[in-house]
C-alpha cells in the first residue's frame, strides 16, 4: 500500500503512525534503534505489505499494468488504491481528510529528528504540495507517478497508467474496496490499532 493507506492504518497512536510512514526506509532490524512505539509501526508497515503482496485481487490489479511496468506493477496498483481511498475517505475516517492530512502533517514534523534522512528530503514536497489529498484526483496520481518515474526506478509511464485507470475505473473501485475490507480486517484482528470508522459504514 501506498502512503495514505499505511496512515490510515496506524489507528490514532501517532508513533505507530510514524513507523508506519518510514517503514520503507528502515531495512532490517534497523527498526529497533527507534523508540517502542515507533518500532510497533514499522512492524505493522511489513504485515500490511506481506498482506497486499499476497492478495489475489491485489495481483490482478497489477496484471494490468504489467505491460508497461513490468516488476513495478505493483508500486503503481498501491499508488491507484491510495486514489480510490481518497475518494471513499468519508466511508473510512469520521476525519475530513484535509483534517486528517493536516494532523498528520504535524505529527511527522513533531517526529522530524528520528526521521530517515530520505523521508526529511521528501517530507517538506509532501506537505507543500498535499500530496495525501491530491491522491482523490486524477490528476495527482498522474503527478506522483510521473515524480516516480523521474527520480525512482519506476518506468516513465504515467499516461498508461492513467488511461488503464480510466478505461477499468469501475472494477478496478470494487477490487479494491473488497480487498481494503479485508486488510482492515486483517489490521484490526492481528493488531491492537484503533481505527475510528464511521458508524454506518459496515467494515
Amino acid at each position: 500500500m501506498n502512503y495514505l493507506a499505511h496512515l490510515y492504518l496506524s489507528g490514532e497512536d501517532e508513533a505507530v503512525l510514524v513507523g508506519n510512514f518510514i517503514g520503507d526506509h528502515v531495512k532490517g532490524r534497523q527498526y529497533q534503534q527507534y523508540p517502542v512505539g515507533v518500532q510497533t509501526g514499522v512492524l505493522l508497515h511489513r504485515q500490511i505489505d506481506w498482506f497486499t503482496d499476497r492478495h489475489a485481487l491485489v495481483k490482478d490489479c497489477a496484471s494490468r499494468f504489467k505491460t508497461n511496468y513490468g516488476r513495478y506493477a505493483g508500486i503503481v496498483t498501491d499508488v491507484i488504491f491510495d486514489h480510490f481511498l481518497a475518494i471513499g475517505w468519508q466511508n473510512y475516517s469520521i476525519y475530513p481528510l484535509r483534517h486528517y492530512s493536516k494532523n498528520v502533517h504535524a505529527i511527522l514534523l513533531s517526529h522530524f529528528s528520528i526521521l530517515p534522512m530520505r523521508v526529511k528530503l521528501f517530507l517538506p514536497f509532501l506537505i507543500q504540495h498535499k500530496r495525501l489529498e491530491s491522491y482523490a484526483g486524477l490528476e495527482g496520481i498522474w503527478q506522483s507517478l510521473a515524480i516516480m518515474g523521474r527520480r525512482t526506478s519506476l518506468p516513465e509511464e504515467a499516461d498508461f497508467a492513467l488511461e488503464v485507470l480510466t478505461q477499468d475505473y469501475e472494477l478496478i473501485k470494487q477490487e479494491f474496496e473488497v480487498f481494503f475490507a479485508e486488510l482492515v480486517d486483517f489490521v484490526e484482528a492481528n493488531f491492537e490499532v484503533e481505527i475510528k470508522k464511521p458508524a454506518m459504514n459496515g467494515l
